[in-house]
């Protein structure tokens, strides 16, 4: 089933004037039962497992007899309007939430302030990196609920014409090995737009680099650090061998249609993105993590992943409490693990073990997010000043006055007023 973290971690909208005023309701009736009462959960679409879906709506409805739970699928497209919306109408108790939309609907007033709810939820046991975008100004607005990050996706029998018999294990090993697929006769070696800014942010970070910054107590572009220039000449590397348009980004064409067509000898993606067995058989889809300079760490990756709320205005603040304890817990962090997800707790890390997974968990040690800010969803939200950064300077543009001309967008973007 299709994850579409790129979309959660991607689609980010700003979030303007959301009321914040909630009450307590959710009660019993007087036979001791919650009749009447419908609990409403958004989830976004390729998110949850069906099997998840059953389950949580099986145990809630069982733990809160006379509840129901209403479990609607959104789509990533236009989700930022209509969440504002619903925020502001009370019409949702509980969302998935990107982790670089949270601080924004936090900001705004409208998610509960669960900072006293933590340990109840387990929180105890979250990561601090996982945990991060789930709070702002020290309380808590969310819940981590699962991750992921991506990984060089190939094509086996590509590699093994090629005469490759295993995966690089550092950067040099992996510009050998696309030169050998190149002369063998693949064109796209690896296929990498030019605007996939995600694998461009982990290359930042694993280089110790940031893509902003705190200066002067306010929040500034970073592109004209060394650690970012750095980090291009190695995504430009990469892209040279691909025929992917410059000016796009990995979902125009999205990828994960092309891979398939088993012309392409790699892509750095998502395990969603990876081809389903009846569009190319499994055992001819390998994975590793992106490797680093030294075979001792992998390139740094974008962590993506969407964290669970309460709505602030929910009719049913004590119900939704419950159904929020109750997909966190181990049984169903667990289920998320199977399906190839990285969990919001260690101890359940060894459940996610599919090869994408086993792969993903090894790059997810060298994770960033993006600065957790209300404004960041300015950045990444048309016209996309990172994505016209890398095109620009991929069309042969002058790396440090082309960074030096966004990061002032950027710095504006972040600073703007709401």
């Amino acid at each position: 089933m299709k994850r579409q973290l790129i979309a959660a971690v991607g689609v980010a909208t700003m979030v303007v004037g959301v009321a914040a005023c909630g009450s307590s309701g959710g009660g019993k009736d007087a036979a001791g039962n919650y009749n009447g009462k419908t609990v409403t959960m958004w989830l976004m679409s390729g998110s949850a497992p069906q099997a998840w879906q059953d389950g949580v709506k099986a145990d809630f409805e069982s733990q809160y007899p006379g509840a129901k739970l209403n479990i609607q699928i959104q789509q990533w497209d236009g989700i930022g309007q209509k969440v504002t919306t619903a925020l502001s109408e009370g019409s949702v108790d509980v969302l998935e939430v990107g982790n670089t939309q949270t601080a924004g609907y936090a900001a705004t007033g409208g998610l509960l302030d669960l900072t006293s709810d933590k340990a109840d939820l387990g929180g105890n046991d979250w990561p601090a990196n996982l945990n991060a975008s789930s709070v702002l100004d020290g309380k808590q607005y969310a819940a981590p609920w699962y991750f992921t990050n991506r990984v060089v996706i190939y094509n086996k029998a590509l590699w093994t014409k090629a005469g490759i018999t295993a995966p690089p294990a550092t950067l040099d090993e992996f510009y050998s090995d696309l030169d050998k697929l190149k002369q063998s006769g693949v064109a796209n070696p690896i296929y990498l737009p030019g605007q996939e800014w995600y694998t461009y942010f982990g290359l930042i970070a694993g280089d110790g680099g940031q893509i902003a910054k705190q200066d002067g107590g306010k929040w500034v572009g970073n592109l004209e650090s060394p650690e970012a220039e750095q980090a291009f000449q190695t995504y430009q590397k990469l892209q040279s061998y691909s025929t992917a348009p410059k000016d796009k980004d990995e979902a125009t064409p999205q990828q994960s249609t092309l891979f398939p067509q088993g012309t392409i000898g790699s892509m750095i993606g998502l395990g969603w993105e990876a081809p389903a067995p009846k569009d190319m058989p499994a055992d001819n889809v390998g994975y590793f993590p992106i490797p680093g300079p030294t075979a001792d760490k992998p390139s740094g990756v974008f962590l993506g992943g969407s964290n669970l709320a309460v709505a602030q205005d929910s009719k049913n603040l004590d119900l939704a409490k419950g159904l929020l304890k109750i997909a966190l817990s181990d049984k169903y962090e667990g289920m998320m693990a199977s399906a190839g997800l990285i969990p919001n707790k260690p101890s359940l890390d060894s459940l996610a073990n599919t090869p994408f997974a086993q792969a993903a968990l090894k790059a997810s040690v060298v994770g960033a997010t993006t600065p957790n800010l209300p404004n960041w969803a300015n950045v990444e939200n048309p016209p996309a000043p990172i994505k016209e950064f890398m095109t620009a300077v991929l069309q042969g543009a002058d790396y440090g006055s082309t960074a030096k001309q966004y990061d002032g967008q950027i710095t504006a973007l972040l600073n703007q007023k709401q």
